[in-house]
């Protein structure tokens, strides 16, 4: 009986202090999901040592390889390992909740005041453009670096511009994993040592079995049943699930998911976008923005919730299976084929619908340049370069 409590007792302590540490780190990690894994590298494994070096990286890796938001991930995968399932949860809740709450209070500040065209406005939709040029920059650098590569990212961004579907991105990734799956067969993998993973094998596969199966059945559900709740996880879900090579990648799935619609006006997802880069946390949090802006408090949960579903069936069902998928070739090479059709589908974003919304005037462009030279040049964070933009959408 004692030696239950004692039991009881430590894992309430270990998910009390899961959720602090979490929460912490929701509140001061700005910078994007690079930026993020540092700040977890030192707070989780130097101060705490909850993993040790390898086990740190071999997680990071994996959710590098998942598509979804790695740092979120990572960060679910350390609650995970910590103190179970209940562990991971608290770990996204603590990550997420900050960043979640200040997004929907600057959808209801948009919604109840006539701001939406004001100068610190404009600055902010500015910003965005600043800030996806500078990720399709570095992610072109480290994923599209050669002839075929720089060729799958242009041919993905000519018909993402060409094809305006909610499907063409999804058509893209397929095709450039068919693509890789020919040309990269033979990529070399490093020898690693396997990691150990504690985690019920038959659970994992459940959880991929209800990523796979919502996946089909959501739209097919949005058809025949309808709700506005339906419709947006769907929607959301379905940009959760195809997100390669970063947050800032979502933006393209969900402008197509919400913009076309008519549930957010394109100057309000710009202008969303641009106050994602000011607050801590993963950039996903942006769904809580759309989510509000289409259907209130409502629309918010249901948004958050749907995008970052994938998220935790995903880690939770691959990482005890994790150490054969990172030798499968195959597998491998289809990712080196679909992160460079991630870049142009990236780049197709920065044109459409980012430039043509933001950039107006040849002195928006100044300004544009101005904060991009910020990023590249001096290495300023990107709430520097947020504050910057909009005492110059001011200004202008």
């Amino acid at each position: 009986m004692q030696q239950n409590q004692g039991r009881t007792k430590r894992k309430a302590a270990a998910l009390l202090e899961v959720l602090a540490v979490s929460t912490k780190l929701g509140l001061t990690s700005f910078g994007g999901p690079i930026a993020h894994l540092g700040y977890f590298h030192n707070e989780y494994i130097q101060k705490r040592k909850w993993l040790d070096e390898r086990s740190y990286a071999d997680l990071v890796a994996l959710c590098q390889f998942l598509p979804g938001p790695a740092s979120s991930q990572v960060g679910i995968g350390i609650g995970t390992m910590r103190a179970g399932l209940l562990g991971g949860v608290l770990a996204w809740i603590g990550f997420t909740m900050p960043s979640i709450l200040f997004m929907v209070a600057f959808a209801y500040l948009l919604k109840g005041f006539n701001i939406a065209n004001s100068g610190w406005i404009h600055g902010l939709k500015i910003v965005a453009v600043a800030i996806v040029a500078h990720a399709v920059l570095t992610m072109g650098q480290k994923l599209a670096n050669d002839k075929i590569k720089g060729t799958i990212a242009i041919i993905a961004a000519a018909v993402v511009l060409a094809w305006q579907s909610p499907y063409s991105q999804v058509a893209v990734i397929l095709a450039s994993g068919l693509i890789g799956l020919l040309i990269y067969k033979d990529v070399k993998i490093p020898e690693t040592e396997s990691s150990k993973v504690k985690l019920n094998k038959h659970f994992s596969l459940f959880c991929i079995s209800l990523f796979f199966a919502l996946l089909v059945v959501a739209p097919v559900v949005r058809d025949f049943i309808p709700g506005f709740s339906i419709q947006i996880f769907d929607s959301f879900y379905r940009s959760g699930s195809l997100v390669f090579g970063g947050g800032h990648v979502v933006l393209p799935l969900l402008e197509m998911e919400t913009v076309p619609t008519g549930w957010v006006s394109q100057q309000d997802f710009m202008a969303g976008y641009g106050a994602t880069q000011a607050v801590p946390g993963p950039l996903f949090t942006f769904s809580a923005y759309l989510g509000a802006m289409a259907n209130g408090i409502p629309g918010a949960v249901v948004a958050t919730f749907g995008v970052f579903l994938p998220s935790f069936l995903l880690v939770i069902g691959a990482l005890p299976f994790w150490n054969k998928l990172r030798r499968n070739h195959r597998i491998q090479g289809a990712l080196i084929s679909i992160n460079a059709a991630v870049v142009g589908i990236l780049l197709a974003a920065l044109f459409n619908p980012l430039w043509i919304t933001a950039i107006k005037s040849s002195v928006d462009f100044v300004l544009a340049a101005i904060l991009f030279g910020m990023l590249i040049f001096w290495k300023l964070p990107p709430w520097m370069i947020v504050i910057a933009g909009v005492l110059g959408g001011i200004l202008l």
